[in-house]
């Protein structure tokens, strides 16, 4: 059946369509495909969502807390649960201002609304609730509006006596949540989504995940980091599908993209290549403007293509590994984590050809009209992004 549609489709050819209509198609697809890549585009990095990252402890009876988070999302009433940018909520107005503010004017505000916050927090020991006690918050100063800022909340609960396991975790409404335990041999250190709660963690030591608990953990979020937070990501893969005429070729050079980056990926994350976002971020701009001038430039495939294509990899790849740093890579599980969150990377890739393929390969391609009428209009729309993300990280 599917085979008969493809044939009519490629019999058709356009012929019943006048030259005027073709390029009335063209210049139609080229629009929109621009207004939808700009009613997407990804949120500058202070609209971003980051998880909190909350250290624990046993001292003196007490388990003691240090959460790095965003207090402007929390102040503001932000459903972290169904945002991915800021500025998709109703209250990101109210967010906004509240990150102009100076640490003396947030913190009275944040302190006002930490009773509401405590109950949202769950700590259990067996089957009593604590409750949590605010007990220091600090907030930095002002500094580039295009960051997120985070500060520092510390909270303890008193442990009843006997404790030897705590289960944590808070409302879906504050966002996901980084577990790590401190003080202990063989420590917890897990990711939760909001609204999730965690495992036993014996006070004593003894909850390390396995690596293979670890490397499970991280392959979603090495794919949410592609689909859907990864919109620059995905325009450079279709900017490598627009261009390849067959999937063996498409192959090629997703596997030149996938080494790379997995290079740089590891590297990055062990520290022995460091560059600032500053540089790292415009470069991968002007990589997806790259691979879509040469699509409209170029109509075949050939192995200088292919080195392009690796050596953006490399610096996609530092893009990875400064997003994996910010949830933290547990130090015992470093390696599994690392392949899971590449694995991870590698499933949201090969999603995005796959849908491409369907959407578009499977039908078109191989007619007359495919280059003109789709590749090279798609191509001009994800040029025209990657220049504006590229002018837009330059000057910020």
């Amino acid at each position: 059946m599917v085979d008969c549609v493809k044939q009519g489709w490629h019999n058709m050819n356009f012929q019943v369509f006048p030259l005027a209509l073709q390029r009335a198609s063209t210049a139609a697809n080229t629009v929109l495909i621009t207004l939808l890549l700009l009613a997407s585009a990804p949120a500058a990095r202070g609209h971003e969502v980051l998880p909190s990252i909350a250290e624990l402890k046993v001292v003196d009876g007490f388990l003691e807390f240090e959460v790095q988070a965003s207090l402007e999302s929390f102040v503001a009433g932000l459903d972290l649960s169904n945002v991915e940018d800021t500025r998709e909520a109703a209250e990101t107005k109210v967010y906004d201002a509240l990150r102009a503010m100076e640490p003396g004017d947030l913190e009275p505000l944040f302190r006002d609304f930490w009773p509401r916050m405590a109950e949202q927090i769950v700590i259990r020991a067996g089957q009593v609730e604590l409750k949590p006690e605010l007990t220091n918050v600090e907030i930095p100063v002002v500094g580039n509006p295009d960051l997120v800022r985070q500060s520092v909340v510390a909270f303890r609960a008193a442990l009843p006596g006997e404790t030897a396991a705590v289960q944590i975790g808070w409302a879906a409404s504050l966002g996901a949540l980084v577990l790590r335990q401190h003080g202990v041999k063989e420590p917890y250190d897990g990711y939760h989504d909001g609204g999730t709660i965690s495992p036993p963690i014996q006070l004593g030591g003894g909850s390390r995940a396995s690596p293979w608990q670890a490397f499970l953990e991280y392959i979603p979020i090495g794919f949410e980091h592609i689909l859907p937070r990864g919109l620059d990501h995905i325009l450079f893969v279709l900017g490598l599908f627009f261009l390849a005429a067959r999937l063996r070729l498409l192959l090629w050079q997703i596997s030149a993209f996938t080494l790379a980056h997995t290079v740089t990926l590891a590297l990055g994350v062990f520290g022995y290549v460091n560059l600032p976002g500053a540089i790292v971020e415009p470069i991968i701009a002007a990589s997806i403007v790259y691979v879509a001038v040469e699509n409209i430039l170029t109509d075949g495939l050939n192995r200088r293509r292919c080195l392009v294509v690796f050596g953006f990899g490399l610096l996609h790849g530092l893009g990875f590994a400064s997003v994996l740093k910010e949830f933290g890579v547990p130090e015992q599980n470093f390696v599994p984590a690392l392949l899971g969150f590449n694995l991870g990377v590698e499933l949201g890739q090969l999603t995005v050809v796959l849908a491409a393929f369907l959407l578009v390969g499977l039908w078109f391609r191989g007619t007359t009209w495919y280059r003109s009428v789709i590749a090279t209009p798609a191509s001009v729309a994800i040029g025209l992004m990657g220049a504006w993300w590229f002018v837009e990280r330059v000057f910020s």
